[in-house]
């Protein structure tokens, strides 16, 4: 589809069918085609790294930090919506060739200043892809700059466009956009020439039961977490010898990997706040799994009016009540749960995705919660997103985790097991 329109699409696809790799699929077909911008939410420029490296061949990849201007040096250049505005000027002078617009909604408002970046460098690059899962008929002036710069003809002017599909009104200070009319012919109108949208219903039997997807985020205390582990390693190092005989009951030990784990947990939490954000407000329902306390409470204070959480202090007939408020009610979007006690004998099936912010210690545990809505009655495939801080102990207990996800004692019990400790492993990661 992309190549039939010659590289200016919308690709707007459910969350979890391959809207990324469909885009970097065109740009592996036309390596010619170079350079390319990729402008996305801060929280996706390393998984957007990451997926470059893993689709492409050989990819010069860059990406732009912070508002210090560096020289351009990659072919592929990733850059997040805060701060085009300070890169603007440079990256005009590199002739880019293609432009990829991930969640593209977040160029709705014609008044903020990412919008009026990514307009003032899309007017002249000759290939335009965007991204979106929202379901544009919902909202259809969030669209509307992505499709002005995709193709101008299909929308000349927003306000016969806005007349037309965006209930516009006038409520007596102003004209408000908000609404949503003539849905069916805009449907029609744009899968007849820019757009391609799949549900995941629509390609059900093309998908596995879970797909899980890892998403690395930088820690913003990444001084203090390296000093730690640099402090971890040292210790390791000097019980090197007698590790094996270490019981992972161990509270020392234990002390220490909490510490790096709730390090890794307080520097990804910004970042990861706002995935959740942008995620609810397109993808519907979530369901987020953590382990600390403080995690947990955060999460309510920024969600509490859309949230419901079901942890320790919440016992009994309230459990059910946030579960039900949940499965029932739409305008809860978010379920917050402790993995211990929510990840099992509760049904979560109005979600279809789920979230883990903490990791637990066994795989078995990781399984309950993800089967909270991988159960009877979800009637879609589940995508379980990891998020994960890069380069941290969190990728080291995950990648364990995978390579052990049959059920394991309780190594916290201290129990011997066929299998070797997950704790003593992790402590050899680091010898």
């Amino acid at each position: 589809f992309i190549e039939h329109r010659n590289g200016r699409a919308l690709i707007a696809d459910e969350m979890g069918l391959g809207k990324t790799i469909q885009a970097l699929a065109w740009l592996r077909l036309h390596p010619e085609k170079r350079p390319v911008v990729v402008v996305v939410p801060a929280s996706l420029k390393l998984n957007w790294y990451r997926e470059c490296h893993m689709w492409l061949q050989s990819p010069k990849v860059q990406i732009l930090q912070g508002t210090k201007i560096v020289p351009i040096i990659g072919e592929i250049i990733i850059v997040n919506y805060d701060i085009l505005t300070d890169w603007i000027d440079v990256l005009k002078t590199i002739k880019t060739q293609v432009l990829i617009l991930d969640e593209c909604h977040y160029i709705k408002n014609n008044s903020a200043k990412r919008t009026k970046a990514v307009k003032m460098l899309g007017k002249t690059i000759p290939h335009v892809i965007a991204l979106s899962g929202t379901p544009i008929v919902n909202r259809p002036v969030e669209a509307y700059n992505a499709l002005k710069l995709i193709d101008n003809t299909i929308v000349p002017d927003f306000w016969n466009y806005a007349h037309r599909y965006c209930g516009a009104k006038h409520n007596g200070y102003g004209w408000d956009f908000s609404g949503a009319t003539n849905t069916e012919e805009l449907h029609e109108k744009l899968t007849n020439t820019v757009m391609i949208r799949r549900r995941k219903e629509d390609v059900l039997t093309d998908l596995p039961d879970k797909i899980r997807s890892f998403l690395p985020i930088e820690l913003s205390n990444e001084k203090e977490y390296d000093e730690a582990e640099r402090n971890f390693i040292a210790y390791v190092r000097k019980t090197k010898g007698s590790i094996a005989a270490i019981k992972v009951s161990n509270a020392e030990v234990l002390a220490e990997i909490e510490g790096l784990k709730q390090l890794a947990i307080a520097g990804k939490m910004k970042q990861a706040i706002s995935w959740i954000r942008d995620f609810v407000e397109v993808n519907g329902k979530l369901v987020v799994f953590a382990v600390h306390r403080f995690v947990i409470d955060k999460l309510m204070e920024e969600f509490g009016d859309i949230a419901v959480k079901v942890d320790g202090s919440v016992t009994g007939e309230s459990r059910q009540q946030a579960v039900d408020r949940f499965q029932n009610d739409d305008k809860i979007r978010l379920f917050v749960g402790n993995i211990k006690a929510a990840g099992v004998g509760i049904t979560l099936t109005a979600a279809s995705n789920v979230a883990f912010l903490e990791l637990p210690w066994t795989p078995g545990d990781v399984s309950q919660a993800e089967d909270r809505c991988h159960r009877i009655g979800q009637k879609d495939s589940v995508t379980i997103h990891y998020l994960l801080a890069v380069n941290t102990i969190e990728e080291k207990i995950a990648q364990m985790l995978d390579s052990k996800r049959q059920v394991l004692d309780s190594i916290l019990d201290g129990k011997e097991t066929d299998n070797q400790s997950l704790l003593t492993e992790l402590m050899n990661e680091y010898l």
